[in-house]
């Protein structure tokens, strides 16, 4: 479960799981990660051609203990990952 708040105006959105989406040069999708680095997007619930939310590339960002702060190319994210046993 993850839960990605924006930090300018609150909007929360919550999903299953999530990816750092890696773009080619010409702006198509090159690979996916685990792991967020600048110039990659965050994507939320990743289907085959469908997802619940992208956020534009990542700019910096830190990774706490329990979350991730990042900024992107036009917002402030705080990305909360929730493992359940």
């Amino acid at each position: 479960m993850v839960k990605l708040t924006r930090l300018g105006d609150g909007k929360v959105i919550n999903g299953e799981k999530h990816k750092f989406i890696e773009w080619k040069e010409d702006g198509t999708f090159l690979e996916s990660h685990d792991e967020p680095k600048i110039g990659r997007s965050l994507i939320i619930d990743p289907q085959f051609l469908t997802f619940t939310w992208m956020t534009t590339t990542i700019v910096s960002f830190e990774i706490e203990q329990n979350y991730i702060h990042f900024k992107t190319q036009n917002s402030n994210y705080k990305l909360e990952v929730y493992e359940y046993s």
